[in-house]
């Protein structure tokens, strides 16, 4: 598959980055990273899908290549309406709809409210109270509180991030780092997104966002994918999404924490492109 086209949007004040697999396909795939990811990380996705959707792939505000914002902006209410004229800009009809965690909680609010627009959903390791209430966003909410502003040398971030992902496989690793990090003119190497910003939006309770109204207005078939070893979404939500809208239903990635899409893509890329097929038909 041909790498993607990389291009920049004026949105919401802010100049956004996003990637295009532009592909043979005029059917759009849209993708939304989550709280500390980035674009890139949907490339093996993309690459599965092929040639039968074109891909794209949004920096978030705050993250990857795009601009960084205030940090009461770092909530869902500003990332759906970045969303809503980011897909308008493209002059999109209707799409397929894949968020990741936070991306997966925008892709909820954005699919209740449009419909019309959203033709098919996959909602991966996000549901109602993981952000607040379950232990992995005790676990996400620690980290950002202990997560050190730079690195004096690349192996000191790699040890930092193999100290709290040890089970993650050594690609995924390896990627993650090259899309967080940036060299300084001093030799350390910082984050490239808005760590400070995001540290003060998710640590403060009151631009968490309740879910369920939203995941009860979905009207597209949905799939929930769950990480097998995953400790943000449990099983009891995911069965309860399921019995709230019959729109919904869930699987279960085995070898897979909460970053289902780097921990197991293999089967992640294959239930994801079965599920798509199964709509398409």
């Amino acid at each position: 598959m041909s790498p993607p086209v990389e291009r920049v949007l004026r949105i919401n004040g802010l100049r956004l980055r996003y990637l295009d697999w532009e592909g043979r396909s005029t059917v759009p795939a849209e993708m939304l990273h989550g709280l500390r990811g980035y674009a890139e990380t949907w490339e093996s996705l993309a690459a599965s899908l092929g040639d039968r959707f074109r891909s794209f792939a949004l920096d978030q505000r705050g993250r990857g290549g795009s601009e960084w914002g205030r940090w009461q902006d770092y909530r869902v209410e500003q990332y759906v309406a970045d969303f809503e004229s980011f897909v308008d800009q493209l002059g999109l009809g209707k799409f397929v709809l894949i968020g990741h965690s936070m991306g997966g909680a925008n892709a909820i609010v954005y699919a209740a409210r449009h419909p019309e627009r959203v033709a098919a959903l996959v909602i991966e390791d996000m549901g109602p109270g993981a952000s607040t209430s379950s232990d992995g966003s005790s676990r996400i909410k620690d980290e950002l509180g202990g997560t050190p502003d730079s690195f004096g040398s690349w192996a000191e971030a790699e040890a930092y991030w193999r100290a709290r992902r040890p089970n993650a496989p050594e690609a995924a690793l390896r990627a993650r780092m090259e899309h967080t990090l940036r060299k300084l003119p001093d030799g350390r190497f910082a984050w490239r997104y808005d760590l400070e910003g995001i540290r003060q939006a998710r640590l403060d309770p009151t631009l968490q966002v309740d879910l369920w109204p939203y995941v009860a207005d979905i009207r597209c078939p949905t799939l929930v994918v769950r990480g097998a070893q995953s400790d943000f979404l449990s099983r009891e939500t995911a069965e309860a999404m399921v019995l709230r809208n019959g729109n919904l239903r869930w699987i279960e990635v085995a070898h897979a924490s909460h970053y289902v899409h780097d921990d197991n893509p293999e089967d992640y890329n294959r239930d994801v492109s079965t599920f798509l097929r199964d709509v398409a038909a």
